[in-house]
């Protein structure tokens, strides 16, 4: 079995998305089966090369809009070596591998469509992009949801939830390593402190603004700590200076992937305060699960962040844009600690990396009827 991953980018480039594709192509290389990805590359040539055993089919951008790419020699490569695969999985929304798959000669080909979030944001693309979406959810063999609930409320996937296959993302516990000196140097600094830990791009979605306002309604004796950097640093900054919280939240800019791990090992709790469906799933929530960490997070429409975090097992979880609310289940969770005390079991048998594969292996089989 020949599986062709049509990803935005790939490895070494970091993101989501293209994490999970290496994490699936690897995994199921590891099991036999021959995983390659067609992505665009940073560079400004196409070439080949291979990442961990996957044949990586690098493609140059001609120019960048809407935050798609445009290549022509991604569609031209895909015209090129497609008759080579028995499955063509393809990762979503992504324009450009729609478009070069419709050009490309697919008959006879598997296709399953790996539905990671809606287009929320670029409403023109998505308008433009819509009629040729349409027809590969018509032409799919099979749709990955990465949970019930994306499934359930998509609009562009209501007529398609007979080809719905459920396959939540998982992650693999050897990509976090723990560095006990960092963790101890945490809590000297915040020495006595009931530790809330959260992290992502500081933009509009994450509502980060209201975990800000949540630490008005919490002890003195608790801090939070917010990773990462992005175009909202600076509101957050005047918020925090008009609540006169600089004692109760940080703002900690970029964390190095090397201490990410130590962050969350040192946390009490963890916090996912996002209010749009543009968080599709939170996998965040899954790196605190593997350190035993509970977790807070919202009940978005639309969303798997809600489902992904069971409530009352795994953490609790609050209606969205209610800091009063995130207040009162984190100090609920650091005050019964024990009742959370097998979160990291309910990873390992929900979200770890393994799993993901075990199941994508599965439905590929289901479909070319092995």
């Amino acid at each position: 079995m020949k599986v062709l991953h049509l990803s935005k980018y790939y490895k070494p480039y970091s993101g989501g998305i293209e994490q999970v594709v290496a994490d699936i192509s690897e995994g199921c290389l590891s099991k036999g089966i021959d995983s390659s990805v067609l992505a665009v590359n940073h560079k400004t040539n196409s070439y080949e090369y291979d990442l961990n055993g996957v044949h990586v089919y690098g493609c140059k951008s001609n120019y960048h809009y809407a935050s798609a790419d445009v290549s022509i020699s991604y569609i031209i490569k895909l015209r090129q070596i497609i008759e080579s695969f028995d499955i063509i999985h393809i990762h979503l929304p992504n324009p450009l591998a729609n478009l070069a798959l419709f050009f490309s000669n697919y008959k006879n080909k598997k296709i399953i469509i790996h539905w990671h979030s809606d287009i929320v944001k670029q409403k023109k693309l998505k308008m433009l992009y819509m009629p040729l979406q349409q027809w590969l959810l018509k032409r799919a063999d099979a749709i990955i949801t990465t949970s019930p609930v994306y499934g359930e409320f998509s609009d562009d996937l209501r007529k398609h939830k007979n080809k719905i296959k459920i396959i939540p993302i998982g992650i693999n516990p050897e990509n976090y390593k723990v560095d006990t000196n960092i963790v101890k140097k945490i809590h000297e600094q915040y020495k006595g402190k009931k530790i809330i830990f959260s992290l992502g791009r500081l933009v509009y979605y994450k509502g980060f603004e209201y975990l800000v306002e949540s630490a008005k309604f919490l002890p003195d004796d608790y801090i939070i700590l917010i990773g990462g950097n992005g175009e909202e640093k600076q509101k957050l900054l005047e918020l925090i200076q008009r609540y006169k919280l600089e004692d109760k939240v940080k703002l900690l800019g970029f964390i190095r992937h090397e201490e990410l791990s130590s962050y969350f090992a040192a946390s009490n709790v963890f916090c996912l305060p996002s209010i749009e469906k543009s968080e599709a799933f939170g996998v965040v929530q899954l790196e605190a699960f593997l350190f035993n960490i509970p977790v807070v997070s919202c009940d978005i429409k639309g969303s798997g962040v809600g489902w992904v975090n069971k409530n009352n097992v795994s953490g609790i979880v609050v209606q969205p844009k209610f800091p009063y609310e995130l207040a009162d289940a984190l100090k609920k969770i650091i005050s019964d600690r024990d009742k959370y005390a097998d979160v990291k079991k309910y990873f390992t048998e929900n979200f770890h990396v393994n799993v993901m594969v075990e199941r994508t292996i599965k439905l590929y089989k289901e479909i070319i009827n092995i």
